[in-house]
């Protein structure tokens, strides 16, 4: 299956190191961050997982869940958390699939088989409340992902459904925004009283209105 932006993602019921989770059920009203690594006791893996325990709150401050998978069984899960916890001088708490059958795996296309058919690849999933999938990100085994880039695309995005802008390249929380070129300058400045700063008839700036 080939999941695309857009698209309503897929319900399962999978084992973890918290329990069995009926994946809406668990995720409620919430934004959801989902992603897959290669295997339990593994280097990079456990750098990664322990970076987003740290950063649990802030994916809490936009009510946004995580949840992880692979495709080792439940103790191995718990074995391996404690290395995390240990290595990492944090507390993983938040779910780990445990997808030993490959089912989740299959059904949202973490395995690619011209990488590595036998173990899911780094990818991430951004899912908003409404189950739609707003982003993915697929990274090579040997890389370790940057967390804090997720984070600032779920502000970008949080903020653009709410709001007639989009984000310019490497915008960050609480920078100028560009206007939707769908809105006329002219209403923009009605639309957007802090001021439109217009570069090009087609690129017009604004300060963030939520800030």
């Amino acid at each position: 299956m080939v999941l695309q932006l857009g698209d309503t993602v897929p319900n399962f019921t999978q084992q973890s190191s918290e329990g069995e989770i009926n994946f809406y059920d668990w995720a409620g009203d919430s934004w959801v961050v989902f992603f897959s690594h290669p295997a339990d006791y593994t280097p990079v893996c456990t750098t990664e997982l322990g970076e987003v325990a740290k950063l649990k709150p802030e994916f809490e401050k936009r009510n946004a869940k995580v949840i992880a998978l692979s495709v080792d069984d439940a103790d191995s899960h718990k074995g391996w958390i404690g290395d995390i916890n240990e290595t990492q001088g944090t507390n993983v708490n938040y779910p780990i699939l445990a997808d030993s059958d490959k089912s989740v795996s299959d059904l949202y296309g973490m395995i690619h088989p011209n990488a590595n058919a036998k173990v899911t690849v780094r990818t991430v999933f951004v899912i908003d409340p409404n189950r739609k999938l707003r982003l993915t990100i697929t990274y090579p085994p040997s890389t370790g992902r940057n967390f804090e880039e997720i984070l600032r695309v779920i502000d970008s995005l949080q903020l653009t459904d709410n709001y007639s802008v989009a984000t310019p390249v490497n915008w960050k929380d609480g920078e100028d925004v560009v206007v939707a070129p769908t809105i006329p300058t002219e209403e923009a400045k009605q639309k957007f009283p802090k001021g439109v700063t217009e570069v090009k008839p087609y690129l017009r700036m604004t300060p963030q209105p939520n800030k």
